[in-house]
């Protein structure tokens, strides 16, 4: 995460550009503007941003509105402040003034005086905070990722790197990490793969650097795993189905990955989404179109049907394609993840001067 915040910090401004329409310009002073021309310019001043804490990747993205021009307020989430605070203090040190970027850890309940007081804001969360500011042209919502992965064709081992990467890349914490795998035929096969090479990861303490699952207090450990368990009634449990609880014996616990088979395409349990590696397989058919894999913020699809890869490209509540082995949490700066957040911050408006 570290190495991708600092690539991002570098990049900013020329992954911003990036969104920059062909036939605009930067700034009023370009000399296409003497014939008139669109400038590129910001919707305000002033941009807020109400962090999650569930993986520190979520501020790679408003460095952008640093670039562009906008004066930044970040509210780190409490659950993980320490990015925010050593990003904005290596800011600082370069040359950003305090009036430029600021950290304000503040109680939950003020982030919407926040929200309110800024031009344009980012907020992350669940089902509830997108549904809280769907009406806001002000604030872009990013909630659930439900990220998928289609597999079409009889070759699934070839692909499974691929998708057990999908999953407990980031720990399965992000946005992009996979939350359903929908394979064409029978997916039991695919399901016990996923279950024994997901058992193999191990439990350990976040500061031992071959840690790759997350760590919670006990007391919310728990509650996951209670939660999941009752929401996974009437699936096949191939892995997590006594528990995804390890104790680490200091008052927190390792959250184990889960791997859960579904007998129906549209089984409700296929759109839910926890922050560890938790993955549900389900079966697909030509005939299931692409319904089941609407509302998808990465979909990964192992196909050579370009009839469909053609309607998944054009689905609007498919944000991004892959095609082939590129696992769902595959990113690169200049690529727009749930577009481009400039698309949100900036605008054009027509310029001509003598």
């Amino acid at each position: 995460a570290t190495e991708k915040i600092s690539h991002a910090a570098a990049q900013a401004y020329n992954t911003a550009q990036c969104a920059l329409p062909t036939a605009a310009v930067d700034h009023w002073r370009s000399p296409a503007t003497r014939t008139g021309r669109a400038v590129w310019t910001r919707r305000g001043e002033v941009f807020a941003v109400h962090a999650s804490g569930n993986q520190p990747g979520v501020h790679a993205l408003w460095m952008e509105a640093l670039a562009l021009g906008y004066r930044v307020a970040v509210r780190p989430s409490q659950r993980e402040p320490f990015t925010p605070h050593r990003l904005i203090t290596a800011l600082r040190d370069a040359g950003f003034g305090d009036d430029q970027v600021v950290l304000l850890p503040t109680e939950h309940s003020v982030a919407d005086t926040i929200i309110e007081a800024a031009d344009r804001a980012i907020v992350y969360g669940g089902d509830d905070v997108m549904s809280k500011y769907a009406a806001s042209s002000k604030v872009l919502a990013q909630g659930p990722g439900r990220s998928k992965i289609l597999l079409t064709g009889g070759n699934w081992q070839a692909h499974l790197d691929t998708i057990i990467a999908s999953v407990s890349n980031l720990a399965g914490t992000g946005c992009v990490n996979t939350t359903a795998v929908f394979v064409e035929g029978d997916p039991t096969a695919v399901a016990r793969a996923l279950a024994e090479r997901l058992s193999a990861l191990p439990s350990l303490p976040p500061e031992d650097d071959k840690a790759a699952l997350p760590v919670k207090t006990l007391a919310t450990a728990q509650a996951f795993e209670t939660s999941l368990l009752g929401r996974a009634e009437g699936a096949k449990a191939w892995l997590g189905g006594d528990g995804i609880v390890e104790d680490l014996g200091d008052g927190s616990a390792v959250l184990r990955p889960a791997v859960f088979q579904v007998d129906d395409v549209a089984a409700p349990q296929t759109g839910i989404e926890m922050s560890f590696p938790l993955v549900w397989v389900a079966p697909w058919s030509r005939a299931d179109g692409i319904e089941p894999l609407r509302d998808t913020l990465v979909l990964t699809a192992v196909t050579d049907d370009e009839q469909l890869v053609e309607a998944l490209v054009n689905e609007p509540t498919i944000n991004n394609v892959y095609m082939g082995d590129h696992p769902t949490t595959w990113f690169s700066p200049g690529v727009p993840h749930d577009g481009y957040v400039a698309e949100f911050l900036m605008r054009t408006k027509t310029v001509i001067r003598d």
